[in-house]
């Protein structure tokens, strides 16, 4: 008898069955229907010609990257049943193509949706509460739209990351938002959110928080969850002091911005001992000293070269201009070893520019274990006396951005590129202006 039994057609069985497995995938139909659902409740006329929306052709299956090569613009999709080859959609990201709608008039029943991203586009209306059934959802980026009403209390417990800056959203940014305990990096900068900020420090994996320029008002929050490495909170209406536990309890953060506040009191000497911060932006506020190591003398630590306060700062910009800040001009700032960019125009700094600062202005290549000063911004304040002599050296191109102008400087001449044309305050305002008024 003859063999029934034929070992290559069976090798050939094999890689056919294998080979249909995985060129073909059959979309599942709720998915196919949610996409439909999604282009119909966009603008007709924003979809144009040659645009992501544009190619999605129905009459071929979503997920089918041999027969729908076109389609496939815009989402991803994963077998998430092998032995049925059912495909779902686990990522819509569509072009810049400025796309409008409401995302509300979608049903956006997409239960294994990871990565949600309508980025620069024109969709209105609110944020859609169904958007919660997507629990399977680590990404929703809706960034640069014209959505409107309040953030939804209800958010999927499993994203990661949620970006809804740049739209005109109001109404206060809800406590709720501590369910979302894997929250990575929050952004809601450029949009209309006031009330106070909550505490969020349940989100113990946050490492980014944005919320600059919106009308958020009150206090800042006395805890921040443990783990920030960036807080930005520019361009808004907070008021109140740094909380000690900002500083304290952020042992990771690199970058702070509370620019442009209604901020006041002492700037605490934490911040300049912080064992990570590389970027400290408290302009245009209203602080008006430096908060003393002790309760002793209030300048111990700005005066005397003895005190080691921010030798081993990681700080490279410090920005603290457009306060109210009295006192002399914290002379161990001319020690920080990283420190490159230093900004303390318009306070009300007085006595004399402190050698350090010009030795650090002039060194080069790292003299003395220093990073010299790239730019040193000192004009708009109650300084008097000579310039430093290391200065004079200095000339116009050298690299350095110096700025002296509008002080009490004795002699500050326009052949000094730093001086600002030699412009200075009266004498008369130099006279009345007290230091610790």
């Amino acid at each position: 008898m003859p063999h029934l039994f034929n070992p290559n057609f069976f090798n050939f069985i094999i890689v056919f069955t294998h080979l249909c497995f995985h060129t073909y995938s059959i979309t599942h139909w709720e998915d196919i229907q949610s996409l439909k659902h999604f282009k119909s409740s966009i603008d007709f006329n924003s979809i144009t010609p040659g645009s992501c929306l544009s190619s999605w052709d129905f009459t071929v299956d979503p997920c089918d990257s041999v027969s729908g090569e076109h389609f496939t613009c815009g989402i991803r999709c994963d077998v998430v049943f092998p032995l049925s080859g059912v495909s779902r959609v686990t990522e819509l990201t569509v072009d810049h193509a400025g796309y409008a709608g409401k995302l509300s008039s979608s049903s956006w029943n997409l239960p294994y949706l990871q990565t949600l991203d309508l980025t620069n586009n024109n969709f209105t209306g609110s944020i859609p509460v169904s958007f919660s059934k997507l629990t399977r959802l680590q990404r929703l980026s809706l960034s640069t739209n014209s959505l409107t009403g309040s953030i939804p209390d209800s958010l999927p417990d499993s994203l990661q990351e949620l970006y809804l800056d740049n739209n005109n959203l109001n109404g206060s940014i809800p406590q709720t938002l501590n369910r979302l305990k894997n929250l990575k990096r929050l952004e809601f900068q450029g949009n209309q959110l006031s009330g106070e900020f909550p505490e969020l420090t349940q989100l113990s994996e946050l490492y980014f928080l944005d919320v600059s320029n919106n009308v958020i008002s009150g206090y800042l929050p006395a805890l921040f969850p443990s783990g920030l490495i960036e807080l930005a909170m520019r361009n808004n209406s907070l008021q109140g002091n740094i909380p000690a536990s900002l500083v304290n309890g952020s042992v990771y953060l690199q970058v702070l911005d509370l620019s442009y506040n209604n901020l006041t009191g002492s700037i605490p000497p934490e911040l300049f001992t912080h064992p990570s911060l590389q970027q400290l932006t408290l302009a245009y506020n209203r602080f008006n000293k430096f908060e003393p190591l002790n309760s002793g003398v209030q300048t111990r630590y700005l005066t005397n070269p003895d005190v080691s306060l921010g030798q081993n700062s990681e700080l490279i910009a410090i920005d603290l201009s457009n306060n109210d800040i009295h006192g002399f001009l914290p002379g161990f700032m001319g020690r920080m070893p990283k420190l490159s960019a230093l900004s303390l125009e318009n306070n009300k700094f007085s006595g004399v520019i402190p050698t350090q600062y010009a030795l650090k202005a002039v060194a080069e290549g790292g003299f003395g274990g220093l990073d010299p000063f790239e730019r040193l911004l000192l004009g708009g304040n109650y300084l008097f006396g000579l310039i430093p002599g290391p200065l004079l050296r200095l000339k116009s191109g050298s690299g350095v951005m110096i700025r002296l102008g509008d002080n009490c400087l004795y002699e500050c001449p326009e052949s000094f590129y730093f001086c600002g044309g030699g412009v200075q305050k009266s004498l008369m305002e130099c006279k009345t202006f007290t230091p610790w008024d």
